[in-house]
């Protein structure tokens, strides 16, 4: 692609893509290139649309790979070209939407008392207590901890917005208890032998292991209980 390719990455990163999400803008360009033997602005919608059938019919990749070639050709044609709205589309079928498997109310007491320590209980118990993804928990200050009105701050959570969850008498003494032993400085879950954040590769360990001694087979990640 060349030039094209040069001015479709600038355009990518002006408009603040991934470097995932750029990788895979310019390889679904260029594998469309590859397909026609052509330049990819010399190509008709009707062209796009025989490749795109391509994809679909013949080679049958996933609904998710071709909805994303669909976003990255269009973000090519309309942005870095600068052509009105493409016409080119593809029919996919809806994917079945999986529920995740939510621990019990007894499950999940059980795998706190399955923890081996004060810390590795309370991460879990903040975490389903508060209601919070493992990437919040791992990342709470001390001071996101705001007793006096009964609320937990979440910074920069899903969607880069800050939020605040309820915190509840039962977890607010618990925290009291840890915050004793452990006397946490800034992040209230550090990682061992430094004051950085607890990694979520960590948070994720202590809950499989706890998964596993409290005999839980139930698969799934840390979730909110049902």
């Amino acid at each position: 692609m060349g030039i094209l390719r040069t001015r479709m990455e600038q355009d990518l990163v002006v408009r603040g893509r991934s470097a995932h999400t750029r990788r895979a803008y310019l390889r679904a360009v260029s594998e469309l290139a590859r397909y026609h033997h052509r330049s990819p602005d010399e190509l008709t919608d009707r062209e796009v649309q025989r490749y795109l059938h391509h994809l679909i019919q013949e080679r049958r990749l996933a609904s998710a790979t071709c909805r994303q070639t669909v976003c990255a050709l269009r973000f090519f044609y309309e942005v870095t070209l600068g052509r009105k709205r493409s016409e080119f589309s593809i029919p996919l079928a809806k994917e079945a939407q999986k529920l995740p498997a939510i621990l019990g109310r007894e499950e999940v007491t059980r795998l706190l008392s399955a923890a081996p320590n004060l810390k590795h209980r309370l991460v879990l118990m903040t975490t389903y207590a508060a209601g919070l993804r493992v990437g919040e928990v791992v990342r709470l200050r001390v001071t996101d901890i705001d007793s006096p009105r009964m609320l937990i701050r979440v910074e920069q959570g899903k969607g880069k917005k800050d939020r605040y969850t309820l915190l509840s008498p039962r977890l607010l003494e618990e925290l009291r208890q840890y915050y004793r032993v452990y006397r946490p400085t800034e992040w209230l879950f550090p990682q061992r032998g430094n004051d950085t954040p607890m990694a979520t590769a960590t948070a994720l360990r202590i809950y499989h292991a706890a998964k596993v001694r409290a005999g839980i087979r139930k698969g799934g990640g840390i979730l909110v209980i049902g």
